[in-house]
């Protein structure tokens, strides 16, 4: 038994603190208006996610979640919003797939109900509707890009080996 205790005493523990949450960026064009408020609004709107992650000194490391949303009314682009949310996160004791893990998907995963909150704001402001974003699943997105890594591994390793032949 004091064996065991030894062996989880010496095993680094996992250790998580937010140290903060900032806005890096924010951007809003509104390029066609007042031509586009004297039409009726039909929005459609594309959104894309990114996330990126640095390591800062010792444990501390910046995680930024970029929103870009572009809404077009017909064949108008009504407006063109960018938040980048970031924070800087303390991860302790994971690595490998562990910590990547962390950085993509359950950091972003924290900064997400602010960037959503600083879109709908510069939205409203822009005169539009306030844009609530949709949950995202960043668990699910990490997860597809695993396994689009894993095919092009694959794919790659398939092309090399019909090169040899």
């Amino acid at each position: 038994m004091a064996e065991e205790t030894n062996t989880e005493a010496q095993a680094p523990q996992a250790g998580f603190n937010l140290i903060r949450v900032y806005t890096k960026d924010i951007s809003f064009e509104a390029p066609n208006t007042p031509e586009v408020f004297q039409k009726a609004f039909e929005p459609n709107y594309n959104v894309q996610l990114n996330s990126k992650a640095r390591k800062l000194d010792g444990d501390v490391y910046e995680v930024v979640l970029t929103i870009n949303v572009e809404c077009k009314s017909g064949e108008q682009v009504a407006f063109i919003a960018e938040v980048q949310q970031a924070g800087l996160m303390n991860i302790s004791g994971l690595e490998g797939m562990q910590l990547r893990h962390a950085l993509s998907a359950f950091c972003p995963n924290i900064l997400f109900p602010y960037a959503r909150q600083e879109v709908a704001a510069i939205v409203g402001s822009g005169g539009f509707p306030a844009l609530h974003l949709n949950p995202v699943n960043f668990d699910q997105l990490f997860a597809m890009q695993l396994q689009k890594e894993a095919e092009q591994r694959g794919s790659a390793e398939g092309d090399s080996n019909a090169t040899v032949q």
